[in-house]
């Protein structure tokens, strides 16, 4: 037997445990695990399963209008302080990685004293400080008091992820637009940027599905999200585990979806 004919099985082997199928069932299995795991704690509680009242907390018909309920309201709720703090920790991001591009000691130097309290500090004690020391002093909204915390918390992530990129893109391209005149503001419009955005597309996408996870922090100051407004209905009807599965379950829908819509990015706009 010679030794293409011998590799051959175990190259085959190595395929196999990275088939997609066999990915899916492993998946399967685990979920499996999960809800045996569930449904066997709630037996030992003697808890009795509720289901059929779940529904009118997501939505009823009634003289065929649609209404939505409370934990869609959360939902919507959810969207809007994801997607407002998105927009903000981009703006922020770039604002800071480019402060510690710049070359300027002060600039540099706040940038880095940013990003170093944001990202070793919790996020419960940030959100806290935004409402009850920021929000305070200047008169902002609840809702807005965490939407730019969760804006100004992962903008320091977002800063180091462009950062990075912008190193990533090859000297002579600023050597070159330099060379032709470009302005620092042209340069990076039209020949950093276009360049490194393929390459911070993977990871920012991680940050915006962290914005939807992390936007339940803001329950704490009461601002009637998912989390909130699950945790509501909870305490009303006692339903604690078909409530908080299904909340689980709508956030997953709205992660995964905004995972598809990255990784549809990321083939769009693929590095060759």
């Amino acid at each position: 037997m010679n030794q293409t004919s011998r590799t051959r099985p175990a190259a085959r082997a190595i395929v196999w445990h990275r088939a997609a199928w066999f990915e899916s069932f492993q998946f399967v299995v685990l979920f499996g695990l999960l809800l045996a795991l569930t449904v066997h704690g709630a037996q030992s509680m003697e808890y009795q399963w509720k289901w059929d009242k779940v529904p009118k907390y997501i939505y009823r018909v009634i003289d065929g209008e649609l209404i939505w309920g409370p934990l869609m309201k959360g939902v919507f709720v959810t969207i809007d302080i994801a997607w407002k703090a998105g927009i903000l920790a981009m703006l922020i991001g770039l604002a800071t990685a480019l402060l510690r591009l710049s070359g300027s000691i002060v600039g540099a130097a706040l940038a880095w004293v940013y990003i170093e309290v944001i990202r070793n500090t919790p996020i419960l004690v940030q959100v806290l400080v935004f409402y009850f020391i920021i929000a305070a002093v200047l008169g902002i909204p609840r809702e807005w008091a965490g939407i730019l915390c969760l804006a100004f918390y992962e903008g320091a992530f977002t800063a180091e992820i462009i950062r990075g990129a912008i190193v990533a893109v090859p000297k002579g391209q600023r050597e070159a637009s330099q060379s032709l005149g470009f302005s620092t503001v042209d340069m990076y419009r039209d020949i950093i940027l276009p360049q490194a955005v393929p390459l911070m597309l993977p990871p920012l996408g991680g940050i915006v599905v962290n914005l939807v996870k992390h936007s339940a922090i803001v329950s704490v100051i009461a601002v009637f999200d998912l989390t909130t407004q699950a945790r509501t209905v909870v305490s009303d009807t006692f339903m604690a585990f078909e409530i908080w599965l299904t909340t689980a379950a709508l956030y997953l829908v709205m992660t995964i979806s905004l995972s598809l819509v990255v990784a549809w990015l990321e083939r769009r706009y693929k590095v060759h």
